[in-house]
Order: structure tokens, then sequence, then C-alpha cells
């Protein structure tokens, strides 16, 4: 796969999606039935070598390539452009970590799933960009208020270890989960790390500090580490100094495209199976 083929040159993130067509396209796809894929990240710090739109572009490039898939198997998608404005509970205390209040999120995605509907667009899929445990519980609302008051079948999709931790109720009908699970490597990995790094270097080579990233020693955190870290704000800044929680130094371009391929690869076949199933 060429490195620009999903990213298209990586001009903007609304590159493949609803923004850069015209309204007759839009309609044209709600009349064929086609579903509808929304990536929801964050505006937030990623060490000194990461863009602060990193978990803007991780799932963007993800439902690039899970859109792709859907429709080599004859499954019609739209891409909604990312949403950025989320919450950042964990690392809100450094600069470019912008979080708004779990209420402002909650009605933004109401009003973008009332005017999905009213497009004509009856089912959704949402991925999460963050990973932090505040912003998934408040799109997990989201999605849920979205489809007591709109109507739209909306679904989260996250993996089976996600769905553990944030203890998630199983019998809640808008959760897939999916068996993706990110490479384990020498170092804990959860921020800024080597997965994160290998991504947007893969996707976005222009967008990495790479003069900066074999300078960056590995944390070496404890998962009693990880615990306080992710209590956020003072005691994030404690644990991660320089934002990173990971070993980005032993981050490789091509391992990164690999984990999307295989993360949009699990997403593709899970929403053919939900549409198959015609679940609720």
């Amino acid at each position: 796969m060429d490195d620009r083929e999903l990213t298209g040159g990586g001009y903007s993130i609304f590159h493949e999606t609803m923004a850069d067509m015209t309204y007759p396209e839009v309609e044209e796809l709600a009349r064929m039935g086609a579903i509808a894929l929304w990536g929801l990240g964050v505006i937030e710090e990623h060490g000194p070598h990461l863009p602060l739109g990193t978990d803007v572009y991780l799932p963007y490039a993800t439902l690039k390539q899970a859109r792709r898939l859907l429709e080599a198997r004859g499954r019609k998608a739209l891409i909604v452009p990312p949403f950025y404005w989320g919450i950042n509970n964990v690392t809100g205390s450094f600069a470019g970590s912008i979080t708004v209040r779990a209420e402002t999120m909650i009605n933004l995605m109401l009003d973008v799933f009332q005017s999905l509907r009213k497009d004509g667009f009856e089912t959704v899929f949402c991925l999460s960009g963050q990973g932090d445990a505040l912003h998934n519980q408040t799109m997990a609302e989201g999605i849920h208020r979205g489809r007591v008051q709109t109507g739209i079948r909306a679904y989260m999709v996250l993996s089976s270890e996600w769905f553990d931790r944030l203890a998630f109720d199983p019998s809640e009908p808008h959760f897939i989960t999916i068996p993706f699970q990110l490479p384990e490597g020498k170092h804990l990995d959860i921020h800024a790390g080597c997965a994160e790094t290998s991504i947007i270097w893969g996707f976005y080579p222009e967008l990495v500090r790479q003069e900066v990233v074999p300078t960056l020693k590995p944390t070496e955190l404890t998962a009693d580490d990880l615990k306080e870290w992710r209590k956020g704000w003072a005691n994030a800044r404690r644990k991660t100094p320089r934002g990173y929680l990971g070993d980005p130094a032993s981050a490789d371009p091509m391992r990164g495209r690999a984990i999307i391929e295989k993360q949009a690869t699990l997403i593709a076949e899970a929403i053919l199976k939900k549409i198959e199933d015609g679940s609720p």
C-alpha cells in the first residue's frame, strides 16, 4: 500500500468524508441505505513528538480503511467528519489539551445524530480515538441518548479490553466489541508511546517530530503507576512529565500501518455481522 493511499496527501481530515461531498451526493447515499461512520477524538497533548490531533487522526484513518473494506463487500458507507471537542480528564493539565463539559459533548453528538437522521441515515457506527475513561463513558451516554431521542441506530465500536475496563453493561444493545488488542512490547505503552507514534508516523509522517523521537527514553512505569496516572491532572504530570507513557523511540511506521489495517478489518467485519444479524 502506498504511503499516501489512505490520506490522499493528508491535506485535511475532511478528505473522503461528507464534508467534501455535495448535498445531492449525500442524498444519493442515504437513498442507497448507506451507513454512517463517525470517529470521536479529542485535541490532546501527545508528548513533544506527536501532534495534538493524534486521537482525531487515529479513528479517522481507521474508518477510511474500514469504509473501503465495506464498499468492497457491497456496503455503502458515509464518513462523518471527525469529532474533536471531547474530554481530557487525564492530560488536562498539559497545554493544548482541550476539554469540554460532558453535557456539551453529549448535546453536540445529539445534534449530529438528529442531522443524520433527518437526511435519511438510519445507522451510525462510532469509534473512539481517545482512551480517557470519562470521554468514553460520555460518548456511550451520547450514543444511548441518541438512540432514544432521534431514533437512529447508533453503535459504539470498541475493543473487548476497553469494554471490560470501562465496565459497560453487556445487555445494552449499542455496544459492538471487537477482539482487538495493541501488540505488546517490553514497556507499558498507553499514551504517545510506540503504538501511537508508529501509527502517526505510518500515515502522517510530516506531523511527527522525527528528530525528537530517538531522544525519548521509555517511561518504564508499572501497573500501579498507571492507576495513579489515570487519576489525571497533577498525578499525570508527576508520572509523565513529558506527556508520554511508553517507548516512542521503538516506533516503526510499518508497524503502525499494520495496526490500523488489522483494526479496520475487524471493525468492518463486526459492522457487516451486525447488519446481517438485523440487531436493534
